[in-house]
């Protein structure tokens, strides 16, 4: 079955950079779309970005806009996200799935996710 494991989290001051990672399994990775979502505590999870199969086409959230990029390595089976000037308000539990604005639904299955805290 799909399986998800996040890593790269930290606390990092604002303005500075993380690069998330997304390691997938237990499944033909490399014929979905994939996502980025965050969540903090009480509020919904929020899709952050978005990248196609092959990498031809990037969506991001506006709030993230200019300062995150999603890419992805199928021969790894690995989605990533660079996270530059990041403010405490991206403060968050990073979560990868399935594109569930492509796919009209993700995955049930989230990995444990990766807290990333933007604080001086």
């Amino acid at each position: 079955q799909v399986q998800l494991v996040e890593s790269g989290g930290g606390l990092v001051q604002p303005g500075g950079s993380l690069r998330l990672s997304c390691a997938a399994s237990g499944m033909s990775f490399s014929l979905w779309h994939m996502a980025w979502y965050r969540q903090t505590p009480g509020k919904q999870r929020e899709l952050v970005a978005r990248f196609t199969t092959s990498g031809g086409s990037a969506n991001y959230a506006d709030f993230v806009k200019g300062r995150f990029t999603i890419s992805r390595d199928n021969a790894k089976n690995t989605v990533y996200l660079q996270m530059n000037s990041l403010k405490p308000e991206d403060t968050a539990v990073y979560y990868c799935n399935r594109d569930r604005d492509w796919y009209g639904s993700t995955w049930d299955y989230w990995g444990q996710g990766t807290q990333v805290t933007v604080s001086s």
